[in-house]
């Protein structure tokens, strides 16, 4: 996917991004319940909201509140790090 800042970050880099960061978050069950509990989002309702811009913040928002969970999903998914942030700011837009 994203391995580092080689082009311009669209916005379609950073939806499919947070998709990513939602599937490596709903892997690990403490993460996923965690995830689904600070947003209020119920399983079942996941796949309707999946690509909303809202959940898609959240997403991000979750994973850059915590260093090392952060830095597990970017080892593993072979993302650079500092394409988070930008990747949430189009996404998040005005309210970033």
């Amino acid at each position: 996917m994203l391995r580092s800042r080689s082009k311009p970050l669209s916005k379609d880099d950073a939806e499919a991004l947070a998709l990513q960061v939602l599937a490596f978050l709903l892997a690990d069950s403490t993460q996923s319940s965690r995830f689904l509990a600070l947003t209020g989002i119920m399983p079942d309702d996941l796949r309707n909201v999946a690509n909303s811009r809202e959940l898609q913040s959240a997403t991000f928002e979750y994973i850059l509140s915590d260093e090392g969970l952060l830095l597990s999903f970017c080892q593993e998914a072979g993302v650079d790090p500092a394409l988070m942030g930008p990747a949430h700011h189009l996404l998040a837009g005005s309210e970033f």
